[in-house]
């Protein structure tokens, strides 16, 4: 089965790139946000990703202009119920996503279309259970930045269907081109549920005094050739988002390794996010 008409709900970081990837697949894609302005920045990323690939010589000008004809932008998400294959990427919070699969539930009218969640930490299960067909509800993680990043992690629920897992790897791998991963339905899954405590345990060196930002990250990047230090990757990350990951870790196992560490807390408290707003524990242009 080829998935030609395909849903992104949400436009930010995440959900910009899935929609920009899925468009240059050939799929047609319908993007709804919450409001006109948080449309406008998603199409305004998307159209610098796109002009960063044709820089590079990735893509061509025709190419570009194809993506982005590719793909429509709407506020309703009733504008979604033709669609195969729908994709959530709203905020990281537990009762946002079940309200957008709830809603999602009603909205799409075939009994058989793949919703999914772009979810880095949250039981696929509790999203299935907010809709009457949690055999077609599973998780489908992607990497940032989308375009880039050459994996998707699959997450089947105790209820997934085989038909839909078997799409969703199809998809994955032959119309995206990405290495497909499977994961059991557990917090964090198998990435985040690795990458996680290395990161709160750089954080915790730093907060202790035992070394600086620079210190731990070069030590990482020179000393165990990680093409990014643990710190630095959390700013790409985001410390809400690395904050919420590690409250859902801790609240499945209760582990203290995924106990967020009080500075995380506190920046995250004082706005401090990383890469999206210019400050974390660097500092931004």
């Amino acid at each position: 089965m080829i998935i030609e008409r395909f849903g992104v709900v949400g436009c930010g970081l995440m959900g910009s790139g899935i929609a920009e990837v899925a468009a240059r697949s050939g799929c047609d894609v319908k993007i709804v946000e919450a409001n006109d302005g948080a449309l406008q920045a998603g199409m305004e990323r998307m159209e610098k990703s796109l002009d960063r690939a044709v820089r590079a010589e990735k893509i061509s000008d025709d190419d570009r202009a194809q993506v982005m004809g590719n793909i429509s932008f709407s506020t309703k998400l009733t504008s979604l119920a033709d669609r195969q294959f729908v994709v959530e990427a709203v905020i990281e919070q537990e009762e946002a996503k079940i309200e957008v699969f709830r809603r999602l539930n009603d909205v799409v009218d075939d009994p058989e279309a793949i919703m999914a969640s772009n979810t880095s930490s949250i039981p696929i299960m509790k999203l299935a259970m907010a809709t009457n067909r949690p055999q077609q509800v599973i998780g489908v993680h992607f990497f940032n930045p989308v375009p880039v990043m050459g994996l998707v992690e699959i997450i089947s629920s105790l209820l997934t269907g085989d038909k839909t897992a078997a799409l969703c790897q199809e998809f994955a791998s032959d119309q995206l081109g990405k290495r497909v991963v499977s994961s059991q339905d557990r917090a964090g899954f198998v990435v985040n549920a690795l990458l996680i405590p290395y990161i709160l345990s750089a954080i915790r060196m730093m907060e202790s005094g035992f070394a600086s930002a620079e210190d731990i990250d070069a030590g990482m990047v020179l000393g165990c050739n990680h093409p990014m230090g643990p710190l630095a990757l959390c700013d790409l990350i985001g410390l809400d988002t690395t904050m919420a990951v590690a409250e859902s870790l801790y609240e499945e196992f209760k582990e203290q390794l995924y106990a967020p560490p009080p500075l995380l807390s506190r920046m995250c408290d004082a706005g401090l996010l990383g890469r999206k707003n210019g400050r974390g524990f660097y500092r931004y242009n």
